[in-house]
């Protein structure tokens, strides 16, 4: 058995665009064939999965504790769809200043507390999405719904107030723990 724990770390919507969110992807599941989105709840992520050994999660949480607590609310507007064709539907969330920043300062935060480095996530942009289809998404299939969801509105701003760490059970992903940024930046 593995001491190495999957994780990654995300933005959460709060519940009303999750229900909607996950309503979309029960859609791609019928109608597309399309479930592993499913998987996980609907998010932005900020760090990509990685595997972190099981005995040091603590560590990590109290690195992602401290970094929270050091953060502003971010505020986050969804806006139509998006893709990354020929496999993957998203929500689109406008890419902010804000969003750009606590991403940024992540990556660079967990590299220097922790020496995780993502180097996928540094060899691309960030563009910050919600995913509701993907890696079973049919190219046959991404097409046809691309052609339904290029158009369809899709509108929300919230503020997120916390950052959270998901692992994975080895069939999904689950919330470990939330971490407040705080009320006072």
């Amino acid at each position: 058995m593995s001491n190495k724990q999957l994780c990654f770390i995300a933005l959460l919507p709060p519940p009303i665009v999750q229900a909607e969110a996950n309503a979309i992807k029960d859609h791609f599941a019928t109608a597309y064939e399309s479930s592993h989105a499913k998987n996980s709840p609907p998010h932005i992520t900020l760090q990509p999965p990685f595997k972190w050994n099981k005995n040091e999660l603590s560590h990590l949480k109290t690195t992602l504790r401290d970094f929270s607590h050091c953060q502003p609310a971010i505020p986050v507007t969804l806006s139509g769809f998006g893709a990354f064709p020929p496999r993957v539907i998203y929500i689109h969330v406008e890419k902010t200043p804000e969003l750009l920043k606590i991403q940024s300062s992540l990556l660079v935060y967990l590299e220097q507390q922790l020496g995780l480095v993502d180097s996928i996530a540094q060899s691309r942009p960030f563009v910050p999405h919600m995913t509701v289809a993907f890696r079973d998404l049919s190219k046959a299939n991404f097409h046809q719904a691309w052609q339904f969801y290029k158009q369809q509105p899709f509108e929300y701003q919230f503020t997120v107030n916390e950052l959270t760490l998901l692992l994975h059970n080895g069939k999904f992903w689950e919330i470990e723990e939330t971490f407040s940024f705080s009320p006072n930046i």
